[in-house]
């Protein structure tokens, strides 16, 4: 806003500039007794577009720690590659289980 002068303060111009980040959000999968250790690398790849060498890592600390963290994404992102894991494992008939959590 501008004063009589048409002078922008330095504080009005510091706070109309600032744009917050978005949110991020880490993407957790979780260990059952049921899914498949090749349906889990198949999701990493498919949905969270990770390499095979990296897809089989996560699985594998998905498998022996119980959880591994999938990839770090803005809040609208976790939830639709929430969304999507949940479908797949759906599909084929596996309780597979994936949640998020704030950074």
């Amino acid at each position: 806003m501008a004063n009589d002068s048409g002078y922008r303060g330095q504080a009005e111009t510091d706070v109309e500039n600032r744009i917050d980040e978005p949110g991020q959000y880490k993407v957790l999968m979780h260990n059952d007794n049921y899914t498949t250790m090749d349906f889990v690398v198949d999701v990493l790849r498919r949905i969270f577009h990770m390499p095979v060498d990296r897809a089989a890592a996560v699985m594998m600390q998905v498998h022996t720690k119980g959880v591994a963290t999938c990839g770090i994404y803005t809040r609208e992102i976790a939830e639709t590659r929430i969304a999507r894991v949940r479908a797949a494992a759906q599909q084929a008939k596996f309780p597979l289980k994936c949640t998020m959590e704030k950074v």
